[in-house]
C-alpha cells in the first residue's frame, strides 16, 4: 500500500487588518481559489482517510471551504498547533508521526513550509506553491516514518484553473 500527501496551501490572506498573524482572514480572492481548487480536486476524485489544519485563521478557513466543496466529513478533521510552521520542520516531523492506518492524508498549512517539503519529499522542483496550491505527493513506503524522496503525483494551482 502506497501513502498519498496532499498539501493545500491557504488562500490569499489579509494584512490590513490590525490582528495576529494566527488571525489574518481570508481576502475574497483566497476564499474564490479555495472552492476553484476544492472544484478541481473533486474532478480527480482522490481518497482522503483524514484531513488535518495549521490553527491559523487564514489555513483553518481554506480547509473548510475546500472540505465543504469535497462534501468532506468534518469528523475526519482535525487542528494541529504543529502545522502552524513555517520552516517545514514540524509539518514533516508531524508527518512521519502520522498513524500508518491513513494511507491518504490532506493538510492544510503555510509556505515556505510547503514549497521545502514539496521539493524535499517530491520528485519535481516547484518554485512556489501559491496561496491556495494543492500538491500530491505518493510514496512507496507503507510506514509513514520511513517516508523519503516519493513521486510529485500532480500539482493545481488557480492560476492553471483561470481562463485568462
Amino acid at each position: 500500500m502506497m501513502k498519498n500527501l496532499y498539501l493545500m496551501r491557504h488562500g490569499k490572506s489579509s494584512w490590513e487588518l490590525n490582528v495576529s498573524d494566527q488571525d489574518r482572514a481570508l481576502l475574497q480572492r483566497g476564499i474564490t481559489d479555495a472552492q476553484l481548487v476544492g472544484e478541481a480536486v473533486v474532478g480527480k476524485k482522490i481518497k482522503i482517510d483524514h484531513a488535518f489544519s495549521s490553527p491559523a485563521n487564514r489555513a483553518l478557513h481554506t480547509a473548510i471551504i475546500c472540505l465543504r466543496t469535497l462534501k468532506y466529513p468534518l469528523h475526519n478533521f482535525s487542528v494541529e498547533t504543529n502545522l502552524y510552521d513555517f520552516s517545514g520542520d514540524k509539518v514533516i516531523e508531524f508527518i512521519k508521526g502520522l498513524d500508518n492506518k491513513l494511507d491518504n492524508v490532506l493538510i492544510f498549512g503555510h509556505n515556505h513550509a510547503f514549497t521545502y517539503i514539496a521539493n524535499a519529499l517530491g520528485n519535481k522542483h516547484i518554485d512556489n506553491v501559491p496561496t491556495s496550491g494543492f500538491v500530491h505527493l505518493q510514496f512507496k513506503e507503507n510506514s509513514w516514518a520511513s517516508i523519503s524522496k516519493g513521486s510529485t503525483i500532480q500539482t493545481i494551482f488557480p492560476k492553471q484553473l483561470k481562463a485568462w
